[in-house]
């Protein structure tokens, strides 16, 4: 999606274009967005129309047939690549306007608005709004900071990726909450019978489920000066706040509780490691192979595995006896792979523990509200404190469709003293 800018008179208002050329790319790129969106609310709803078959599947034949397996693997993927050539639409339609093909951020976009400018000249109190689409890693976003007698740019702390919501199916929802029937339990008693005898019986039941769409959002208060210092303003934007809410995002996803405002995160909701499959001498990397296996038995495959950075360490510098890498290449820089799947290191997997899913299938974030900034002098004594406040937040919900498809658990102690891992 481009960048839209709503004010609070309704208007909208966007960058006047250089060339008739470029007019047609734009119009071209908003008409190509709109049938990507259309496409991929007809996806939603056809994943929906088929978790319904397969839910109807499973109470008459006990299982899931292959060819509903495979439609809805075959949906999901749709999804991630009509997704991904949004986010190529979304980041070319950023970069495309300043002058020397120089791109806009999100900042810049805020104070180049007519809102924004009117507030800034005294001449309006109230907000300047923009609702963020995409990230864009403009070179030229820090660019403007350099100032006579200053350091270029600022000196921010690190960042730590966000690749959790990659995982995991994406979504659209215009309402406060989602409700969707999931399966509680499976005995499954089907065997040979003997005619004339009373048949086995098996027993298999659902609930129904609610993930209600929650905020996370934040704020910071500035000086009035800022509205004249443009740049800064666009760092603030761009950078802290964003970031801020992708790194608590992440959190929610894995850990949240689900209690107070809460998101109800995948390792509350998963099944715990069944360490019966264990084996002496097992290292993690069985460890992981073995929950890969119980994802596979409750009937999904399993699209990723997250761990945390320091226990990735230790499986790469597994060495065989003559100090030969096993998994790692030093030389290389390739996504880290393991048994076949994508390892996602992030900080918020607690130490110690690994995590196997069907992040694909078995789950899907529904987006109430993309990133919104919104940046104000009408905030408690601001106006006479010659102060602004500037606000990011956004609203969204996860539902978990087969908890059973997501596997934790602490890794075993390792007993192969030759192996690292």
């Amino acid at each position: 999606m481009g960048m839209h800018q709503n004010f609070p008179h309704g208007r909208s208002m966007g960058r006047k274009s250089g060339g008739g050329s470029n007019d047609d790319d734009q119009n071209n790129d908003n008409l190509e967005m709109k049938g990507l969106m259309d496409a991929l609310t007809k996806r939603d709803q056809e994943i929906k129309d088929f978790c319904e078959h397969a839910k109807k599947e499973i109470k008459e034949t006990g299982s899931m047939a292959e060819a509903t397996k495979q439609s809805l693997e075959l949906l999901a993927k749709e999804g991630s690549q009509i997704q991904e050539r949004l986010t190529a639409l979304e980041q070319k339609g950023a970069r495309r306007g300043k002058p020397e093909s120089k791109s806009r951020t999100w900042g810049q976009s805020v104070v180049e608005t007519d809102s924004f400018k009117s507030m800034a000249d005294g001449r309006q109190g109230r907000t300047g709004r923009i609702e963020v689409k995409a990230i864009t890693s403009a070179a030229d976003s820090a660019a403007d900071l350099v100032v006579t007698e200053r350091l270029p740019g600022i000196i921010a702390q690190p960042d730590r990726a966000a690749t959790i919501r990659d995982l995991i199916m994406p979504g659209r929802t215009t309402s406060n909450s989602i409700e969707y029937v999931r399966e509680k339990g499976f005995t499954n008693n089907a065997a040979p019978q003997v005619e004339g005898q009373r048949k086995a019986e098996s027993n298999l039941s659902f609930e129904l489920a609610t993930s209600n769409v929650r905020t996370i959002a934040h704020w910071i208060p500035a000086t009035k000066q800022i509205l004249d210092d443009a740049p800064q303003l666009a760092s603030y934007i761009d950078g802290r706040l964003r970031y801020g809410l992708t790194y608590v995002e992440e959190e929610q996803l894995l850990l949240g509780d689900g209690t107070g405002q809460n998101i109800l995160g995948l390792i509350p909701q998963a099944t715990s490691y069944n360490t019966g499959l264990n084996l002496a001498g097992d290292t993690r990397v069985d460890a992981i192979r073995h929950a890969i296996l119980q994802v596979r038995l409750a009937e999904y495959r399993a699209s990723g595995i997250v761990l945390h950075p320091t226990d990735w360490e230790r499986i790469e510098l597994t060495k065989t006896n003559d100090n030969a890498y096993v998994f790692a290449n030093p030389t290389s820089g390739v996504q880290p792979r393991l048994w076949g799947l994508p390892v996602i290191e992030t900080t918020a997997m607690p130490e110690g523990q690994m995590m196997v899913g069907a992040f694909n299938m078995a789950a899907q974030i529904f987006d109430r509200e993309n990133t919104t900034v919104e940046v104000s002098t009408e905030d408690r004594d601001n106006f006479i404190n010659n102060m602004v406040t500037v606000r990011a937040e956004e609203r969204l919900a996860m539902a978990v469709y087969r908890p059973e498809s997501f596997v934790v658990g602490a890794f075993p102690d390792t007993t192969d003293a030759t192996a690292g891992a």
